[in-house]
């Protein structure tokens, strides 16, 4: 998969996403490995939007490669699991990237 395709996927998902009850959360998401990029996902006045920059005013970001990025939006690696192990790793508030995860799912 590539970084775009992931891109796409992740909106998509949002699109879908039920935000109705979130004010604001600001989550970038940074990819490593072979298909690496940057990327954020905005909640802000009850609307969800997904861009490829970077968020300097965010609540978190996560970084993962995309192997498990995409488990982890998929329901197949759980964010609590995956946090202890290494496989993601939070810069800022961990609780909001919870959020985040059970947001896109």
């Amino acid at each position: 998969m590539t970084f775009n395709e992931l891109l796409e996927k992740v909106r998509g998902m949002a699109g879908k996403a039920d935000v109705s009850d979130k004010d604001f959360l600001a989550v970038q998401i940074n990819i490593t490995g072979k298909e690496s990029g940057v990327f954020y996902v905005e909640v802000k006045d009850h609307k969800i939007n997904v861009e490829p920059y970077e968020y300097y005013d965010r609540n978190c970001a996560i970084t993962m490669n995309m192997t498990n990025f995409n488990k982890l939006i998929d329901g197949k690696l759980d964010p609590i699991v995956a946090f202890t192990t290494g496989k993601l790793k939070v810069d800022g508030d961990a609780g909001k990237a919870l959020e985040f995860s059970k947001l896109m799912k």
